[in-house]
């Protein structure tokens, strides 16, 4: 049965900051449903993020550390695969915790007995322990700060994890950004087409089987990707080409605060070879 009115999707790509949703998606289908459209809207940063600190995703990162020979293993999947166990047991809470649905691990954390310590811990010794107690961050946190103090220790065991994307998957991996360079103030399209071309990597494949659930569970007419950074174009443009491989027949739309900056005089015909429209 054919519709009458146009499905619309809206999308947040990655990467965008994960301690808070990004508004525009949110903002863009409540008008849209207000003026009677069929709107939904997807957060596939957060999905892709959420996908990847599990103990399910630790199990593929793994795979693909031991698949490196040993000598172009460098210290931080060495000292993952080292710790592994602990990396995989620990994940799944650590996220429940900062996602504020287990406040109970607060004091597991903070006791640094819980999660593997990486290089990102040794930050921490930069700070003078105090005389009593020797706590090097009794200062910022004082007694009453468990949970903070927590939530600063999950950070960098998280910050570990993303050494090891880093060194073992894609160099170009950030939690806040995905290959900004290529976006960032770029004078050609040339490196992010270069990107697109090359195989997919892990995190990429994921994003793609993100997106195809995403086009299975809403069935688009029009898919609408909101790309508020340059840290989210590489991400926009591997989710169009996954609709283009899949669907070619939804109408893909680039907009968002970045569009509205960076690209306000397009120029670049090969963007069209992604998208219908740029607004």
């Amino acid at each position: 049965m054919v519709r009458s009115e146009p499905r619309l999707l809206s999308i947040i790509p990655p990467m965008t900051q994960l301690n808070t949703p990004y508004p525009s998606t949110a903002y863009l289908t409540g008008f849209l449903r207000s003026r009677g459209f069929d709107a939904r809207q997807e957060d596939l940063a957060l999905e892709l993020v959420l996908r990847l600190l599990s103990s399910a995703g630790l199990d593929a990162v793994r795979g693909v550390c031991e698949r490196l020979p040993k000598r172009q293993r460098g210290p931080h999947v060495s000292r993952f695969l080292l710790e592994f166990d602990r990396y995989r047991a620990t994940i799944d809470g650590v996220i429940s915790f900062l996602q504020g649905r287990d406040s109970t691990l607060a004091h597991r954390i903070a006791s640094r007995q819980f999660l593997p310590e990486g290089t990102r811990f040794e930050s921490l010794e930069n700070y003078v322990a105090a005389e009593e107690g020797g706590d090097p961050l009794a200062w910022a946190f004082g007694a009453l700060g468990t949970s903070d103090r927590a939530r600063h220790f999950a950070t960098l065991y998280l910050n570990d994890i993303a050494d090891v994307l880093r060194e073992a998957i894609d160099p170009r991996f950030e939690f806040v950004r995905y290959a900004e360079r290529l976006a960032a103030s770029a004078p050609s399209f040339d490196p992010l087409a270069a990107a697109l071309e090359a195989p997919r990597t892990l995190i990429d494949e994921w994003l793609y089987e993100l997106t195809v659930a995403a086009l299975s569970r809403h069935q688009p007419d029009i898919v609408l990707l909101s790309v508020p950074f340059p840290g989210a174009v590489y991400g926009a443009f591997r989710i169009a080409q996954a609709i283009r491989e899949r669907s070619p027949e939804v109408t893909l739309v680039l907009g968002g605060g970045y569009v509205n900056t960076e690209l306000r005089e397009l120029a670049e015909s090969r963007v069209f070879d992604f998208f219908d429209h740029s607004i």
